[in-house]
C-alpha cells in the first residue's frame, strides 16, 4: 500500500493585541534585513524545538521578541492548510532561517491581550519590533493575515463570553470615549455612541473617578476604572 507521509514542521504563531487611546494594534516582527523597513513584516513565530513543548514555545517567542517573561497566552488554533507555505518568498526564507527539509509547515497560534503601555525590550535578533494598527496591516508572509482575522473573531467570541476581557486591553484607568473606540476597533463597526453610553450605565463594575483629562484641547472627559471586586460579588451573587 503506498503511504503519502511527508517531511512536516511545526511553528508557533503569537498574535498580541494592544490599544492605545485611539486604535487597536498587534505586535509585528520584521523578518528582513534593513532595519526601517516597512515591508516583510509578520507575526512573531519560530519552528519548535526538539523536545520542546509548544506552550514553552510560545512563551520562548515572546520572551526573545519583548523581553516579558510569563504573559498570558491561550492556545485558540491550528493552522494546516498545505498552501500555507508554497509562496517562493517565504519558502526562501525559511531556507535561510532553519535550512530545513519542509514539506509541510503546520502552525499553532497563541493570543494574548496586552495592556500597550508595557515596554519593550527587544533582545531577538528581529531588528524591528513595533505595534502597527490591525487596519493598516500589510500583506504578511504565510496565512498571517487569515491567523489575524481569526484571533479578532476569536476575541469577540471572548467578549461575549466574558465581557470584562475587554478590560485586559484598556488602561487603569480609561474614559468612555476609548472603551467605545475599542469596541468599535474589535468589532469593526460603527456603534451607535448614545446607545453605547445606556449599555455602559448598566455595568455597575464600571466605577466613575473623580479624575478627569487634562492638557486636552476639547473639553475634559472623566475617568473611568475597571472594578474587579464589585465584579466578582456580583458575579458571585448571580451564581
Amino acid at each position: 500500500m503506498k503511504t503519502n507521509f511527508i517531511h512536516t514542521y511545526v511553528s508557533v504563531d503569537c498574535v498580541v493585541f494592544g490599544f492605545d487611546d485611539d486604535q487597536l494594534n498587534i505586535l509585528l516582527v520584521q523578518r528582513g534585513e534593513k532595519e526601517d523597513s516597512l515591508t516583510d513584516l509578520k507575526l512573531p513565530g519560530s519552528l519548535i524545538y526538539d523536545e520542546e513543548d509548544v506552550d514553552d514555545a510560545a512563551q520562548r517567542v515572546l520572551f526573545e521578541l519583548t523581553g516579558i517573561k510569563k504573559m498570558t497566552l491561550k492556545q485558540f488554533r491550528c493552522f494546516s492548510s498545505p498552501d500555507r507555505a508554497n509562496n517562493p518568498n517565504d519558502i526562501k526564507w525559511l531556507d535561510k532561517e532553519y535550512k530545513p527539509d519542509i514539506n509541510r509547515l503546520i502552525t499553532v497560534a497563541y493570543l494574548s491581550l496586552c495592556k500597550i503601555d508595557r515596554k519593550l525590550n527587544n533582545i531577538s535578533k528581529y531588528k524591528n519590533s513595533k505595534w502597527y494598527p490591525v487596519t493598516k496591516l500589510p500583506d504578511m508572509p504565510f496565512d498571517h493575515n487569515q491567523i489575524v482575522e481569526a484571533s479578532l473573531a476569536e476575541i469577540r467570541k471572548w467578549i461575549e463570553a466574558e465581557p470584562v476581557t475587554i478590560f485586559e486591553l484598556l488602561p487603569q484607568k480609561f474614559t468612555i470615549s476609548q472603551i467605545h473606540r475599542l469596541y468599535e476597533a474589535v468589532y469593526n463597526k460603527k456603534i451607535d455612541i448614545r446607545n453605547f453610553h445606556k449599555k455602559i450605565g448598566t455595568m455597575q463594575y464600571i466605577t466613575a473617578l473623580e479624575e478627569r483629562q487634562q492638557g486636552v484641547s476639547h473639553r475634559a472627559a472623566r475617568y473611568y476604572k475597571f472594578d474587579k471586586v464589585m465584579y466578582n460579588r456580583r458575579k458571585t451573587n448571580i451564581q
